[in-house]
């Protein structure tokens, strides 16, 4: 039976979702203040370690295994310019992650992460949605069912990549909408805009705003009106994760703007995910600001594909690692310290 069957079910199925296990963290953290080193010497490790703990319910978290999920859709919106490169190469893109030569597959494979390509209706872009809403409710809760249908299986912790020409426009426009502010303060040059183009995007995503500003007021409908069904499933997946207490790495600005209309549906929406890392499409910090979260990596990157998640998944590990498998100061019979 589908997750999702109305609008409602998204508010619904993040409120239904456990919070971390308080006993877990409680028992992280003192287990943390026990290993043999000065405490806070291992920085935002020792924050991720009990971060994990409280999700997975033990003092001794794990991250394998990983799972990379990329989903794939075509935006309307690529029709008005807003993007150097027309929407083929969406499915162009897909067929190089099938064949494994995309920069997501080689970081899975360098790094042993499972990579699965879920392609959302390429044949029927949405519509661009400076004409109309995106989505038809049913196609937005197709949309979100798949993603929640990624979630499945015991793993430990879950990456969402995305392509799809012009969806920097979409995260854009959804961020707006999430957050305030005009398209002046959201768009960025996604695939290489120049300036002009920039201003171009710009003004597509206020014209979107001023069609939608009544009605996208709900996570649901500014999903369905201002995002693609790459969007709607990144959004689904992490609802559904939430659901089943599993941790989220995040990706860049596209993956991040598809899940922040969640946090308008439910308190603590996104309290299992972390940020991977911040990106150098303009919009990706602003974001990150307004949703309280501090990225892991600041590496200039702007691929999207869950690329910069998949890097930050390895500080994950090491967290893990560390609050894991070092000894206490009674188990290495090394005498503490009180004062540090």
């Amino acid at each position: 039976m589908p997750l999702f069957r109305s609008p409602d079910d998204l508010a619904r199925v993040l409120a239904a979702g456990p919070s971390a296990d308080e006993r877990a963290l409680s028992a992280a953290r003192k287990r943390q203040s026990e290993l043999t080193k000065p405490p806070g010497a291992l920085g935002r490790l020792e924050e991720i370690g009990i971060w994990l703990a409280g999700w997975q319910g033990t003092d001794r978290p794990h991250a394998e295994p990983v799972k990379v999920t990329v989903f794939a859709g075509n935006h309307g919106v690529a029709a008005e310019g807003v993007s150097p490169y027309p929407a083929e190469v969406t499915r162009q893109m897909v067929a190089n992650f099938e064949r494994g030569g995309a920069a997501i597959n080689a970081l899975s494979r360098a790094f042993g992460l499972a990579l699965d390509v879920v392609a959302l209706d390429l044949d029927q872009p949405t519509q661009s949605f400076v004409r109309g809403p995106a989505m038809s409710e049913a196609e937005c809760l197709a949309a979100l069912n798949a993603g929640a249908e990624a979630i499945g299986g015991d793993w430990a912790i879950h990456v969402f990549g995305e392509m799809g020409i012009a969806n920097t426009t979409s995260a854009a426009a959804v961020a707006a909408a999430t957050f305030g502010g005009s398209g002046t303060d959201w768009a960025g040059a996604g695939t290489g805009l120049d300036a002009r183009g920039i201003a171009r995007k710009a003004v597509v995503i206020d014209d979107a705003l001023a069609l939608h500003r009544r009605e996208a007021r709900s996570a649901f409908e500014i999903l369905r009106r201002l995002g693609g069904r790459e969007l709607a499933a990144i959004a689904g997946a992490v609802a559904a994760a939430r659901a089943k207490g599993i941790p989220v790495v995040l990706d860049g600005f596209v993956a991040t703007a598809a899940a922040a209309p969640l946090t308008l549906a439910a308190p603590g929406a996104l309290s299992h995910c972390i940020a991977g890392h911040v990106s150098a499409e303009r919009g990706h910090r602003r974001l990150l600001d307004r949703l309280g979260m501090a990225p892991l990596l600041d590496l200039g990157m702007r691929l999207g594909e869950g690329t910069g998640a998949a890097l930050a998944v390895q500080v994950l590990r090491a967290a893990a690692a560390t609050q894991s498998d070092m000894a206490t100061f009674a188990e290495a019979g090394v005498s503490g310290s009180d004062a540090g």
